[in-house]
């Protein structure tokens, strides 16, 4: 039997922000603030020096000017039901890591409170995003930790009624294929001589979502009608030609790129005594940008984070053989759980 515990967070919007807000709501005065709620999913009941604890890591946010609550609660703004966010497969990893392991799952929402009389003629799109979330009354805040159970697998019948099935499936299942991928589902699956399933039609729509198009990258593409010699990617790799590969490492051959850095002091470990010291060698500078964090409605958890530090590690061992070593650009780490996540 799991519990649910309830704990305020700090505000989820800044003074400026809630300004903006009020602009998108229409709403020229009275009170509009919007506070985190953090749902704790427990196996057992926590002892003071654990709620100690809990409380302690979720203390994050500026400190100063921070915005008074004003209003009355109006909006409770949670993950879709049967998602986990990425703030919560963070913060969940962090809290086991302290020992915190009575938490089965941690998760976040958002309270908005607003004038009475505003409230009730109030559209609250604005205040939450559909892919991601829904609105829920207070009373239903336990559902944010309910598990669904797994749908059967259902075949599409293309076979039997052709590309209009494929229409119908992606208006249904919200998958937003373009008419084109629509052709190209319809004539695959006629050369295969089978139905395609709804997973598998889901999975071929999340290469837009999941990976921002990068099946296009190569292709073709026209620009004033006229078909041009360079891929989109060839294009991106056309400022690496251009200089030749000046003072690049690596570039286009894995998920991050190194380039030349510079001579200079870092601490490093004498593997024969174990102490630490200064001396001179080559830092080189790793750069990585992600391009598909974003969240998919069928993830069942956000591990982008690890994925990154195991790519980075990938390269660090690399230019470790090549007698280099790397300097990450990064902001340092939180101590705490930070409002970025």
């Amino acid at each position: 039997m799991t519990e649910l515990l309830l704990l305020q967070g700090p505000p989820a919007l800044s003074a400026f922000r809630l300004a903006k807000m009020r602009q998108r709501l229409g709403v020229a005065d009275g009170a509009l603030y919007a506070e985190f709620l953090h749902l704790l999913c427990l196996e057992a009941p926590l002892d003071q020096g654990e709620e100690a604890r809990i409380r302690s890591l979720l203390q994050y946010g500026p400190e100063r000017e921070r915005p008074d609550r004003a209003g009355k609660l109006a909006f409770t703004v949670v993950p879709r039901l049967g998602t986990i966010s990425p703030w919560s497969s963070k913060a969940t990893d962090i809290f086991r890591t302290c020992g915190l392991g009575k938490v089965i799952r941690v998760e976040r929402g958002i309270r908005w409170y607003l004038d009475p009389a505003a409230a009730g003629r109030l559209d609250p799109a604005p205040l939450f995003d559909r892919m991601t979330q829904r609105v829920v009354p207070e009373g239903q805040l336990a559902g944010v930790f309910e598990d669904l159970p797994p749908r059967p697998l259902v075949r599409v019948p293309v076979m039997a009624r052709g590309r209009a099935e494929l229409v119908r499936a992606n208006e249904a299942l919200g998958l937003a294929l373009s008419e084109d991928e629509i052709d190209y589902l319809a004539d695959a699956y006629a050369g295969l001589a089978r139905d395609p399933t709804d997973v598998e039609l889901m999975m071929f729509a999340q290469a837009n979502s999941e990976h921002c198009r990068h099946k296009i990258f190569n292709a073709t593409w026209r620009v004033d009608d006229e078909l041009q010699p360079l891929s989109l990617f060839d294009m991106i790799r056309n400022t690496c030609r251009a200089i030749n590969g000046a003072g690049i490492l690596s570039a286009y051959s894995d998920n991050a790129a190194v380039i030349q850095g510079h001579r200079t002091e870092r601490y490093v470990l004498n593997p024969h005594d174990h102490c630490y010291a200064y001396e001179q060698g080559e830092v080189d500078i790793l750069m990585k940008v992600e391009t598909h964090n974003h969240p998919t409605g069928i993830a069942p958890g956000n591990r982008e984070a690890r994925a990154d530090g195991e790519r980075s590690g990938h390269h660090a061992g690399r230019a470790h053989r090549r007698g280099r070593v790397q300097q990450r650009v990064r902001p340092s780490r939180p101590v705490r759980l930070l409002s970025y996540l």
